[in-house]
């Protein structure tokens, strides 16, 4: 049993404006909007794609003001890359952020609602990944969060440390998702992730097994809802939605 990570969730103002300026920083489209809801999908996806991980932007009336636990680092391929893609984002609206880098090769941006997020320097690593290089999440414990979301999802461990940690799809396609050890993990959770059982999988013997690796229930206030609520073992909010 598994899960797949299908998308990240992102709590927004302005839904609309904000998918639309992710849309155009991705290369992406804007698909399906639903009341309240803007997907944002790269051309030709089909739900769900095993190589993409798209982004759901979601309104709600009060989003958290302070630093997420959760940011997204965008791939380039070259310098010049980098660079007409930092002048081309704040075209869009996106603003210089210090988070505290200091002399950094990347470049750390805010979106239009403040969501921080890096356009990083060309990295071997990440040439396959598709615009989205990787989800990052700060944490306390990259080890202990490794194993947790290895076992979650049963994506292959690619590089496990005290500091770091980097895990990515076993298809080896889309982003990696990373754990990256930070002094203040003291955030907010603006952005989460949502995994998807497969087809042939029970949604609630999932929630279960995730229960016995470490996770707890969740109330944010989504009532009588089709997806279930978790917080992983830092607290981290995540959804599991229905088999699809």
């Amino acid at each position: 049993m598994a899960l797949r990570l299908v998308q990240v969730n992102c709590k927004a103002r302005d839904e609309k404006a904000l998918g639309r300026f992710w849309a155009e920083a991705l290369g992406w489209d804007v698909t399906g909007e639903r009341p309240g809801a803007t997907p944002v999908q790269p051309p030709g996806f089909v739900w769900p794609d095993p190589a993409t991980v798209s982004l759901d932007v979601i309104a709600v009336p009060d989003p958290e003001t302070v630093n997420d636990r959760v940011h997204l680092d965008l791939a380039t391929t070259s310098a010049d890359h980098q660079a007409a893609l930092v002048a081309r984002l704040k075209e869009l609206g996106a603003t210089a952020a210090d988070v505290g880098q200091g002399d950094v090769p990347w470049t750390v941006l805010a979106d239009p609602e403040g969501n921080v997020f890096c356009v990083l320097e060309p990295r071997p690593i990440y040439q396959d990944t598709g615009p989205i290089a990787a989800v990052v999440v700060n944490c306390a414990a990259p080890r202990a969060m490794a194993r947790f979301w290895h076992e979650a999802m049963n994506w292959t461990l690619h590089e496990v440390s005290d500091d770091h940690a980097r895990l990515r799809s076993a298809t080896g396609a889309g982003p990696y998702l990373e754990f990256l050890r930070t002094a203040d993990v003291n955030l907010g959770n603006r952005l989460h992730l949502d995994l998807a059982p497969y087809p042939q999988d029970d949604q609630a013997a999932e929630v279960a097994r995730l229960r016995a690796l470490g996770a707890t229930d969740l109330d944010i206030g989504q009532g009588d809802a089709s997806w279930k609520c978790l917080a992983d073992p830092e607290g981290n909010a995540f959804c599991v939605l229905a088999p699809s």
